[in-house]
């Protein structure tokens, strides 16, 4: 049990690193005026979002359900805070999907937001990564 636990925080934070550098460079892009810089980013963000960031989403979600079917489910599945996280993760989820949308707008060179825009977009993760950590260390209901 304790090496599925390891493995699925070991993605978790391969996860995030991407979900707190895309958006980052997704701030870049839309400051970005020239094309050679335009082509960069675009490789960046595609090598980012497909290499590290969407493998570690469900490497994260196979361990994490993997524990939830060997473990936890029938332990947790009455508490409200699994219920929490497991909503968390839905409307992280989400926002996965986002960062995948303006990774196409991008690509296709029809963004619509500034860099200001992106730069509160990036804020996003840090909201989900507090509560979900919260939520699972202290178990708070």
């Amino acid at each position: 049990m304790l090496w599925l636990k390891a493995l699925h925080l070991i993605f978790m934070v391969t996860w995030f690193a991407g979900l707190f550098y895309l958006p980052r460079l997704y701030v870049y892009h839309a400051m970005s005026e020239d094309e050679i810089s335009n082509e960069r980013f675009k490789i960046m963000e595609r090598k980012l979002f497909f290499g590290i960031m969407t493998p570690g989403m469900i490497l994260t979600f196979v361990f994490g359900i993997w524990m939830l079917v060997d473990y936890a489910w029938g332990m947790y599945a009455s508490m409200g805070w699994l219920h929490a996280k497991l909503s968390l993760l839905t409307a992280l989820l989400v926002y996965h999907y986002y960062c995948y949308r303006y990774l196409v707008d991008f690509k296709l060179d029809r963004n619509q937001h500034s860099h200001v825009f992106y730069r509160w977009f990036n804020e996003v993760p840090v909201l989900f990564l507090l509560a979900i950590v919260i939520l699972a260390v202290v178990k708070p209901f």
